[in-house]
């Protein structure tokens, strides 16, 4: 295969590739190592010797990733900095789907990752991963992990097992469009500086946890949010609805594009009782956050 073919090939797989990893390993940096590692070793390879490019990248980043993960586990490493929960950020954007998909993607997605990264051994792992998320079969996860198909989908239903265990009763439809309705109420309010509306939707003995890597800093009360939000300038400031494991959040960035703050919200009876925040703007660096530039859906 001519060289620039196979460049070209590698750049088409590496969106993929970097997705795989990032949600094997629970990093993004990790992931971006990782995939960089395995065009390296594409390079290595004799002109033709690879029938099946795709496969054999899937392959090099799978065996790369679970020998991380073991190291990691040799060297008592976590992926994340201590006092930073394990985050998983995605749109939520219904366009296209009804309301009971985007409930059903939301859960079965940003919650199975969740306890992907936090609770699974690194074959059970990489098997979820593979063959839940990205749709790989067995017998190509049985050739990358070293042993046969059963074996491979042993692994993935144990991984799957843990996964559905730990999952909360799946959200309705209904109580979706009601998360969704408070959270972009919230964020009109704060951005006309209107808080008699921020009243309406704060419970008065909200729970709000600061985190970041020296800690996590709680405060109790409505008002607390209301100070902050009254000395910020909401137009140097980009703030969208986001799903936080599966949960409705906020992703905001600054003016130049990067993230500045994350929150994830509980919200029950119309109202938001909880939020935990994460202001690291190096762990928000890191992550695998959507862009600032994408509209919000309506």
């Amino acid at each position: 295969m001519d060289p620039h073919d196979l460049t070209e090939q590698f750049e088409t797989e590496r969106p993929r590739l970097t997705a795989i990893a990032t949600r094997v390993l629970g990093s993004r940096a990790d992931a971006e190592d990782v995939v960089q590692e395995a065009w390296v070793r594409l390079g290595r390879q004799e002109p033709g010797s690879i029938d099946n490019v795709p496969g054999w990248l899937t392959t090099v980043v799978g065996r790369i990733s679970i020998d991380l993960i073991r190291s990691r586990a040799t060297k008592a490493e976590v992926p994340l900095e201590s006092g930073i929960p394990d985050l998983v950020v995605t749109e939520d954007d219904d366009i296209g789907a009804s309301p009971e998909e985007s409930a059903l993607l939301a859960d079965s997605v940003g919650l199975a990752l969740l306890v992907v990264l936090g609770s699974l051994g690194p074959e059970e792992r990489l098997a979820f991963v593979l063959h839940d998320l990205f749709a790989v079969p067995f017998v190509d996860i049985g050739t990358i992990l070293g042993k046969s198909t059963e074996a491979a989908k042993m692994s993935a239903s144990r991984a799957r097992s843990k996964v559905r265990a730990a999952q909360p009763d799946t959200v309705s439809a209904e109580r979706r469009r009601e998360q969704r309705t408070v959270v972009d109420a919230f964020l009109a309010a704060a951005r006309e500086g209107n808080f008699e509306a921020l009243l309406e939707v704060l419970d008065p003995d909200l729970v709000w946890e600061v985190r970041t890597t020296r800690g996590v800093r709680t405060r109790v009360g409505a008002h607390e949010i209301l100070d902050v939000i009254a000395r910020s300038d909401a137009s140097r400031v980009v703030a969208r609805r986001v799903l936080v494991n599966g949960q409705p959040g906020i992703l905001a960035w600054g003016p130049d594009g990067r993230p500045v703050g994350l929150m994830s919200c509980t919200v029950e009876e119309g109202r938001m009782t909880k939020v935990v925040s994460v202001v690291d703007k190096r762990w928000l660096a890191e992550q695998d956050l959507p862009r600032a530039s994408r509209p919000q859906s309506r």
